[in-house]
């Protein structure tokens, strides 16, 4: 593990403290594998609250628009969009 994965993993647990530990180690573990992922998150995250969202509100939009993404992470199987 680089260094920078040691700090985004140190970040996550901050924001976890709170959450049952089964989960924060399924998060947890699911950071460690796509640190990537979860980096661009947290980057659009930060932008779209400086641009005046609430975090709530960009937290909501960002993991919609990787929601695919996240399924795939978690190894859930993806729903099948309908056309209209």
């Amino acid at each position: 593990m680089g260094i920078k994965d040691f700090f985004i993993k140190k970040a996550v647990q901050s924001q976890l403290k709170n959450v049952p530990k089964d989960q924060q180690e399924m998060i947890m573990k699911l950071v460690e594998n796509n640190p990537e992922l979860f980096t661009a998150i947290a980057s659009e995250v930060k932008a779209l609250t400086k641009s005046g969202k609430s975090e709530m509100s960009a937290m909501m939009e960002v993991m919609k628009k990787h929601q695919a993404e996240l399924q795939k992470a978690m190894g859930a199987p993806q729903k099948q969009q309908r056309p209209f």
